[in-house]
């Protein structure tokens, strides 16, 4: 009897949004698909937020995971930005978990943690290590990179940390 989970992991943003699917399956981690979410600047934000909305339920649907996870947003110096990104990340928490799928949440510093070993890891040794542990998946952008470091974070750390009533 397997004990495999599908995990989503989603890198919230107004522009790319990126989205990433791997399967634990006892210590052994697997690549199953990701993606990035490209929304025009052009729209208004309830349309971008409609948008990353409409593709995520989408990924849902078609890859059916169990449970999710999302990094938290860091406060940047532009206010404005910080409190757009959140309406994103919002989207990007609701989204799986209108369809019953268990949300949890982590640090940008613990997604690094748990992929390369430090928490303040360049973002390309992170993306290394992504490629390593997923043994060397085509990976579409940045932000899909992003997205499968914060579901390899929620593999190692589903049991013990980040999970928030949803």
């Amino acid at each position: 009897m397997s004990n495999s989970i599908r995990i989503l992991g989603i890198d919230p943003g107004l522009l790319h949004t990126g989205w990433g699917i791997i399967e634990k399956d006892g210590q052994r981690l697997i690549h199953v698909a990701n993606g990035t979410i490209h929304i025009p600047a052009s729209g208004t934000l309830p349309e971008r937020l409609a948008q990353i909305y409409e593709r995520l339920s989408e990924v849902v649907k078609e890859y059916k995971p169990l449970e999710a996870a999302v990094e938290e947003t860091f406060v940047n110096a532009n206010p404005s930005s910080t409190l757009k990104l959140g309406q994103a990340r919002g989207v990007a928490i609701l989204t799986p978990a209108l369809s019953g799928v268990k949300v949890s949440e982590y640090s940008p510093n613990l997604v690094k943690k748990s992929v390369v070993g430090v928490g303040h890891a360049k973002k390309e040794q992170v993306e290394m290590m992504v490629g390593m542990l997923l043994g060397k998946p085509s990976i579409d952008s940045e932000h899909s990179a992003d997205s499968l470091a914060i579901a390899i974070c929620h593999a190692h750390n589903r049991n013990r940390l980040g999970e928030m009533a949803v």
